[in-house]
């Protein structure tokens, strides 16, 4: 196995099996053929053509915002979404752009509306040497249960910026006071496009890295994490390169890491294939 096996993962979608998801005249998501059909009978929200496309009737952000929602949580009702959050991400044409309506994040996927989330790499220098610490997700956690996780990591609501939400989930996960979190470095971000159960997912994670002091131990207070590993960056890689041990995407965010700290450097016969995988 290599690197390129874990951004393949995150990447694996045939975009023939969905219709674009639009409002007005603009693209927003994807929806799967046989969803878009279903929709098609809210007949006063949707309107299904070569798109499905929100009804025009629905021309701001609140009408749009409160009939979908009515829609979706019929949807959970019905069992056909799980992991109901009350926690809303943004639609939009892009992550600067006014967002045009909110959505249950459970629903984020069935819907292809790209989301954001902050990945914090937590790291400790010893002497030459670099560690990094890894959380185990907790094994009741409905999504990607006791599987290798970044040190802190969570999607990204709205109505919050980056580093704010970056600060309130290391208090969360790890339990790192905001003067420590507040110097995590912004160093980019990595996206992918993967075809889900629920749908698509064209997502883009912002990346921090943060050294922390030798002696600092993370300790979770919202239970989503079992417990904190600080092991060896070699460690660390080969989990990534030889193993399917992380949730899929933070694979993505310990490469960048990696590449950026020299560890996979342009020795490496795919270092162009890596960094362009990076970024679909």
């Amino acid at each position: 196995m290599s690197y390129l096996d874990r951004i393949d993962e995150c990447n694996a979608h045939d975009l023939s099996g969905f219709r674009c998801f639009t409002i007005g005249e603009v693209s927003v998501g994807w929806v799967r053929h046989d969803l878009a059909n279903e929709l098609a009978a809210e007949a006063t929200v949707f309107r299904l053509g070569e798109d499905l496309t929100l009804h025009p009737r629905l021309a701001d952000f609140d009408g749009r915002s409160l009939a979908v929602e009515r829609v979706v949580r019929a949807m959970a009702e019905a069992g056909r979404i799980s992991g109901w959050r009350d926690e809303h991400y943004p639609v939009a044409t892009g992550f600067a752009a006014q967002p045009l309506m909110r959505l249950e994040r459970a629903a984020v996927p069935y819907f292809g509306i790209r989301a954001y989330g902050v990945h914090l790499n937590g790291f400790v220098r010893d002497g030459d040497r670099l560690k990094m610490w890894v959380a185990r997700r907790a094994r009741g956690k409905q999504t990607y249960p006791g599987q290798l996780d970044n040190m802190v990591a969570g999607g990204q609501p709205i109505g919050l910026g980056l580093k704010e939400n970056l600060v309130k989930e290391c208090a969360e996960e790890a339990a790192i006071p905001p003067e420590i979190a507040g110097r995590a470095v912004s160093v980019g971000a990595v996206s992918y496009v993967l075809e889900t159960a629920e749908g698509l997912r064209p997502d883009v994670l912002f990346n921090y890295d943060l050294e922390l002091p030798p002696d600092f131990e993370p300790r979770n207070t919202d239970g989503e994490v079992e417990s904190f590993h600080l092991w060896p960056i070699e460690e660390v890689a080969e989990l990534v390169r030889e193993t399917r041990e992380f949730k899929f995407n933070c694979n993505l965010v310990v490469i960048d890491f990696l590449v950026r700290h020299g560890i996979i450097g342009p020795e490496d016969p795919d270092y162009l294939e890596i960094l362009r995988g990076l970024h679909r």
